[in-house]
């Protein structure tokens, strides 16, 4: 019990620390993910799949390289679990608003109104095995992303300048991104809808080569970000309370 009081008290100064504006694109970031990965993109190959997701996903894993080089890799899991958290509470939401009786203004088609309007409650409710693997990914996916960025910062002979950031940024993230997709393919696309293994390991690569693309055009300003809170001292009350706490 002491050790839970413990870890939730750390976690609320890490949140006290971390930029708001972070923080926020960070768990909006990963809502939203979940809402656009309802869409699929068209493809000129069937072995190739892609949702719209990938369109924020990126920002998801910008916000942990960051955070992660700031404040380290404990401290971006436990800001990666906050995101799930209020993402859990946010599907909560849209589920109970999927089920009050009403009528969505985009489907109102003449005689298709109530095809479009339970397929639109659909999407915004949502399912429960989607949430599931998508939850189970993203935690996964953030664990495997943190913790090899730190790990190739530990190896890295200079870790001040954007080469160096820019390194361990590129690689985490196609790592993080492969497992964070191969493991939704695996429990929600190969055991729901019917997807082969190739198509699974299509996907996660796909997706992983589409989201470290977005990774490389952005890593540039979270780069100068990072050095902006490096510069105002950014979380100098949580750095203190873990060096008091080490004793």
């Amino acid at each position: 019990m002491n050790r839970i009081k413990t870890e939730v008290k750390e976690v609320g100064v890490l949140l006290r620390s971390i930029p708001s504006l972070t923080m926020t694109l960070f768990i909006v970031s990963v809502i939203t993910m979940n809402l656009l990965a309802n869409k699929s993109i068209n493809l000129p190959f069937s072995f190739m799949a892609l949702d719209c997701g990938i369109v924020v996903s990126w920002l998801s894993f910008l916000c942990m390289d960051v955070i992660t080089k700031h404040f380290g890799p404990k401290a971006a899991t436990q800001a990666s679990l906050v995101a799930v958290l209020v993402n859990l509470g946010m599907c909560l939401v849209f589920f109970l608003a999927s089920k009050i009786p009403g009528v969505w203004g985009e489907s109102y088609v003449e005689g298709s109104e109530a095809i479009i309007n339970g397929a639109l409650d659909g999407t915004i409710g949502g399912t429960w095995y989607v949430l599931f693997g998508s939850t189970i990914a993203f935690i996964v996916s953030a664990i495997v992303n943190n913790y090899t960025n730190s790990m190739l910062g530990k190896i890295s002979n200079n870790n001040s300048n954007f080469k160096s950031y820019a390194f361990r940024s590129y690689v985490s993230t196609g790592i993080g991104q492969f497992c964070d997709n191969l493991t939704f393919a695996l429990i929600v696309s190969h055991q729901f809808f019917g997807w082969t293994l190739v198509q699974c390991v299509v996907c996660a690569f796909t997706g992983m080569i589409v989201e470290t693309l977005c990774e490389v055009i952005f890593s540039y300003p979270g780069f100068k970000i990072l050095q902006n809170w490096q510069k105002n001292k950014v979380g100098r009350e949580y750095f203190e309370y873990m060096k008091e706490s080490s004793r």
